[in-house]
């Protein structure tokens, strides 16, 4: 893709898949207000999965705003209410900088990899 100034920014881009039964959601492009009910409804889409295992791949992610630390916390509640459980996986200096400044990463287990992430 190429950078054009003044086009439109570039989103983010939602793909999930599944690993032995662990959701797998991997993102790509900019986590901000504009996407949180896109990034919410893809990691709370478990349905009636009783014990909801899911990796955040952030190794596509650019950057993320306090809008996907809201996001990510609500994601981690809901899945440890349900007896489950929330990890994330790759990202990059910049947003795991963050993710380190709110001290998040002391509460969600963040791995340098998504197969790490899988491994329990």
């Amino acid at each position: 893709m190429t950078d054009t100034p003044g086009a439109a920014r570039p989103g983010l881009s939602i793909e999930i898949t599944s690993v032995d039964g662990i959701q797998v959601v991997a993102l790509r492009g900019e986590i901000d207000h504009a996407v949180t009910n896109e990034l919410t409804e893809a990691l709370l889409s478990y349905g009636s999965v009783r014990q909801p295992q899911t990796v955040v791949d952030l190794s596509g992610v650019t950057f993320m705003d306090s809008s996907g630390i809201n996001v990510l916390i609500t994601a981690h509640q809901d899945m440890s209410d349900a007896q489950g459980w929330l990890r994330i996986a790759g990202a990059q200096s910049p947003v795991l900088r963050v993710l380190q400044l709110v001290g998040l990463d002391q509460v969600i287990g963040c791995h340098p990899t998504v197969e790490q992430a899988l491994t329990p």
